[in-house]
């Protein structure tokens, strides 16, 4: 694992490849930006913001979600998949929001995990991006790059969390988070584009050092490819959201 000081140079470097990245989920309050977040797990972003317009137009408040027919909203959420379980989810915490906090997103993340199907990363994304509180959120993206590359060396997304927000100042968190969230989407894919990385001669993976493996419910972040890398360099034809 590198050291804090290595952690930061590679994440500045990282940043200058993604420059401005922040989370690609459309909202326009924090309220949306937790549903949004919650509609992402398996699916694209894309997919999410295709949804969430006639969703929001049609139950705008967690007040109005919280009556909402579940039918009705997995008519309108179906193209995110996982409908049935999403709607439920949804709805859920709808009701918690509306009944135990009034109808606003609370600004904490112990309240936040508190809500039904609310897990830390979807928390950090919320707080970071919505209430301008520090977060550093671990998705599938984030595990399997910082894995990778060094930066951390855990399977547990929380664990992951901690080793990089503490060789960082939290006002760094969010765009460290969302930097490795799109260079594993657009670079370090499961079947990484090495030749397209800014920090390929600093990475431990590009150097045939062993990752964490994700294991259980993070097993589709792998770490490694399916395939071993031929000798010498790595070549596109190894690479493979």
């Amino acid at each position: 694992m590198k050291s804090p000081s290595e952690i930061r140079a590679l994440l500045a470097a990282l940043e200058a490849q993604h420059p401005a990245a922040t989370t690609e989920l459309q909202y326009r309050n924090p309220w949306e930006l937790l549903v949004a977040t919650i509609l992402s797990a398996q699916t694209t972003d894309r997919r999410v913001n295709q949804v969430t317009p006639a969703l929001f137009e049609r139950f705008p408040d967690s007040a109005a979600l919280a009556r909402a027919p579940v039918s009705e909203v997995e008519a309108l959420i179906r193209p995110t998949g996982f409908f049935r379980q999403k709607a439920r989810a949804i709805v859920g915490v709808a009701e918690a929001v509306a009944t135990r906090h009034g109808g606003q997103v609370p600004p904490s993340m112990a309240a936040l995990v508190d809500l039904p199907g609310v897990g830390r990363k979807t928390a950090n994304v919320v707080l970071a991006h919505a209430l301008g509180v520090p977060g550093f959120a671990v998705d599938r993206h984030v595990l399997r790059v910082a894995n990778r590359i060094g930066l951390a060396d855990s399977p547990d997304p929380d664990i992951v969390e901690e080793q990089i927000a503490r060789a960082l100042p939290a006002d760094a968190w969010a765009r460290a988070s969302d930097t490795l969230i799109l260079h594993g989407r657009r670079v370090c894919k499961p079947r990484p584009l090495c030749d397209r990385c800014s920090i390929r001669a600093s990475c431990d993976f590009a150097a045939g050092a062993p990752a964490a493996r994700p294991a259980g419910r993070h097993r589709a972040a792998r770490t490694r490819p399916r395939a071993a890398a031929p000798p010498g360099p790595l070549r596109r034809k190894h690479s493979g959201k």
